[in-house]
């Protein structure tokens, strides 16, 4: 028996340096990572400074104008940039995202993890939760969440992190429940590890990557997420710009001005498409079949 444990080993990880090349190779995956890459990288240079206008200074002497040289997406019916409107939206819905699925991946996958490892009465318990979340449809639960809560960008990120925390609670235990079944995991509790010791040395490393693909999708959800309480009056407050909040208020300007419902549409488009296809690509490089390639 002691001959076993010994042998036992885990999984070879693959390398990073492969990891990158099948990224590479992947035509969604480049694609979606130059689609975000682009929008981020102008949504920056907006917020310091070296393109646009400031999003929030109103102009009324050129409310309403069509796309031109000084105001590529033309103005709003205060004058404001919507270059400038949409970059800084961008980098809004990116920030309140990239929190919200910060928070529900570490949430979501720590407590996966233990239901998945432990069984019995922690994972019914866990699993018991998690059902009820799944009750609700997720607008429907963010849309009530953000009504009891102080509107503020970080409220709202919470918000939509509570929706998404069952999904990767979901994602994690799956594959934690098959993973405490495997030799090595087996070999580590009968040589005395603790469960803790087991949790992050064994099963979160081997898991890792399933999750990262899941961020990737959850991010695209969360952009959505985001404009939805934003266009229905419960995302970020104003005069902090949104791509939801700006398609609402441009809603009656469409046959007046349509750059200013059309511009935050299709970037709005441009970025969840983005995300998806980067998740796509993210998926082929993670593939277990890929591994030694």
């Amino acid at each position: 028996m002691s001959v076993d444990i010994v042998e036992t080993t885990e999984p070879t990880p693959v390398k990073a340096g492969v990891r990158l090349r099948l990224l590479l190779h992947s035509r969604t995956g480049m694609v979606g990572l130059v689609i975000v890459a682009v929008l981020l990288l102008v949504a920056l240079a907006q917020a310091v400074g070296l393109v646009g206008y400031d999003p929030l200074v109103q102009a009324p002497a050129v409310r309403l104008q069509g796309p031109s040289g000084a105001h590529w997406f033309g103005t709003d019916q205060f004058g404001r940039d919507v270059f400038s409107r949409v970059a800084a939206g961008v980098v809004n819905t990116a920030r309140i995202s990239l929190v919200a699925v910060a928070v529900a991946t570490v949430i979501g996958t720590a407590l996966g993890v233990i239901a998945g490892f432990y069984l019995k009465g922690t994972d019914a318990v866990i699993s018991g939760a998690t059902n009820i979340l799944f009750a609700f449809p997720p607008l429907l639960l963010a849309l009530s969440l953000a009504s009891v809560m102080e509107r503020n960008w970080f409220t709202v990120a919470v918000a939509i992190a509570i929706v998404y925390v069952p999904i990767f609670i979901r994602v994690a235990r799956g594959p934690v429940m098959s993973l405490r079944e495997i030799e090595y995991v087996r070999a580590a509790v009968s040589t005395g590890q603790s469960r803790m010791a087991i949790m992050l040395r064994h099963v979160l490393p081997n898991i890792t990557s399933i999750v990262i693909v899941q961020v990737s999708l959850s991010l695209s959800w969360a952009v959505l997420t985001e404009a939805s309480l934003s266009f229905l009056g419960l995302g970020t407050p104003p005069p902090a710009p949104s791509l939801g909040s700006m398609i609402y208020e441009a809603r009656t300007l469409m046959y007046v001005a349509p750059s200013t419902m059309i511009a935050p549409g299709v970037v709005m488009v441009l970025l969840v498409v983005g995300l998806n296809l980067l998740g796509d690509g993210l998926r082929d490089v993670f593939d277990p079949r890929k591994r030694g390639t």
